[in-house]
């Protein structure tokens, strides 16, 4: 379950800082891409096309496909795969994974496609780049982009003006789990979190980045995890402005899930009619599913 929920959170959180992620990994982002046109996630076009009726509970995987628009107008589907908590054992399925929903995708809708591949565990830059296949005289090379948040020094992400940095760093901190004592996780977490509420993002991005912040790297002990948003919340005076907004987007949130999740028990709607009256997005509405069938085992 605790897999599923991580996979749930880079969903949400990419969705937030999509336009920066794609300014994290091309230079050229905002020469290329009209960023003001928005983006299209296509969550419906994916399953459809990548069906994995019998993928495990504790998938590794958290898939987006992304249709985006260029300066002149062309349309490029960006198909990014992260994969949570690399393990180096299964290279060889993992490299396979990124062709076949590459050929699926091109074979289907005849776009251009980008894929990107970011690996968040301690193997991640140990992962592939690239599926080869050779069987007598065929032979396959297919290379993809890949970004392991271990290659970039905590000082590095921290001093970033980029947002999609933070989100980057609340997952290398995620990796001293059980490595070092709580107490001194805590106080790297508080850290990260007064220091985001100084960086000046827009309001929905730090709530966002926020969130994941909150709930991707977690304690043993619960009481930990009650003090983190109290800790976050005695900050200096200065941002006492910003704290006040996010928490009232956190109650907001709260109003959205009863919301949800009263229509999911009294009506027959899609996650994605949810997700447009509630004003949220679909992967939201599918936390709130996952949590409702956690709670009634």
């Amino acid at each position: 379950m605790k897999q599923r929920k991580s996979d749930i959170l880079w969903k949400v959180v990419i969705e937030e800082v999509f336009d920066d992620m794609l300014r994290f990994i091309f230079p050229d982002a905002d020469e290329t891409y009209d960023m003001e046109r928005g983006f299209e996630f296509l969550e419906k076009e994916l399953s459809e096309m990548c069906p994995e009726p019998d993928k495990a509970a504790d998938t590794r995987f958290a898939d987006k496909l992304v249709k985006v628009f260029h300066r002149d107008g062309e349309e490029e589907w960006v198909l990014m795969h992260v994969e949570i908590q690399g393990d180096t054992s299964r290279r060889q399925e993992f490299s396979e994974r990124m062709f076949r929903y590459f050929y699926r995708i091109l074979d289907r809708y005849k776009r251009p496609v980008s894929a990107i591949a970011i690996f968040t565990g301690q193997d991640g830059k140990r992962m592939p780049c690239q599926f080869t296949y050779a069987y007598r005289t065929t032979q396959l090379v297919y290379e993809y982009h890949t970004l392991a948040i271990l290659e970039f020094t905590n000082e590095v992400l921290d001093r970033s003006t980029n947002p999609f940095a933070q989100v980057a760093l609340a997952a290398k901190t995620a990796l001293l789990e059980g490595k070092i004592p709580e107490q001194e996780l805590l106080e790297r977490k508080v850290l990260i979190a007064r220091r985001l509420l100084r960086k000046g993002f827009q309001l929905k991005k730090t709530r966002a980045i926020m969130k994941f912040l909150k709930n991707y790297v977690l304690f043993d002990d619960p009481e930990m995890n009650r003090n983190f948003i109290e800790r976050v919340n005695s900050q200096d005076k200065n941002n006492t402005m910003g704290i006040d907004e996010y928490c009232r987007m956190e109650g907001r949130e709260e109003v959205q899930e009863e919301v949800i999740k009263n229509l999911l028990r009294e009506s027959d709607f899609s996650v994605e009619k949810i997700a447009s009256l509630v004003n949220t997005t679909v992967e939201f509405v599918n936390e709130v599913i996952e949590d409702m069938k956690a709670k009634a085992k």
